[in-house]
């Protein structure tokens, strides 16, 4: 502590990020991403260079196949990139730069895969209740398959209009609505 009885300033600059990494790392679940990654991701953010999988592991307290495990799945998610620096042989990683880009990417893969498995799943009830319709007798299991019928019909129109939203994203036109900010 200082004369004033605070702490020093780089005390408190790592509290302060240690604070954002850790709610970051809890809300990466929303973007299919475990925790640990998710503090993972932190530190890279906030690394004042790009990081080897040794720092990471390092600073995290982790082995080094678990980062890279990390490092894989955030650069899937388009989170994380591999740079390259003049005479460093070790793989390189830094958070990408553009916030809107990572979100964009991350949304169309988990959304677009998402929607397409239920698009499908619907559809195919949709067959099968169709066929089960033709073979069916009894007037009261008709009634129920037509509701059926009916639920999932709406479940496709809900689908399909997803899939445009989702275009939207993967097109960059949802910038043309709500353009990027500054940075």
């Amino acid at each position: 502590m200082d004369k004033k009885g605070e702490l020093p300033a780089l005390t408190q600059l790592e509290q302060i990020r240690h604070q954002f990494i850790s709610v970051i790392a809890q809300n990466m679940g929303l973007y299919n991403i475990s925790e640990t990654n998710g503090r993972l991701y932190g530190t890279v953010l906030f690394a004042e260079r790009p990081m080897t999988l040794d720092e990471m592991s390092d600073a995290l307290s982790m082995s080094k196949m678990s980062m890279s495990t990390g490092i894989r799945s955030l650069m899937e998610a388009s989170m994380v990139e591999r740079v390259w620096e003049k005479g460093v042989r070790k793989d390189l990683y830094q958070t990408e730069q553009d916030w809107y880009k990572s979100f964009t990417s991350v949304f169309v893969t988990r959304w677009r895969e998402a929607t397409d498995n239920n698009h499908q799943a619907a559809l195919q009830a949709l067959k099968e209740l169709r066929r089960l319709l033709l073979l069916c007798e009894r007037e009261e299991h008709t009634e129920m398959i037509h509701m059926d019928i009916d639920k999932l019909e709406g479940a496709v129109e809900y689908y399909e209009w997803l899939d445009e939203v989702i275009l939207i994203f993967e097109s960059g036109k949802i910038f043309d609505w709500v353009p990027r900010r500054p940075s």
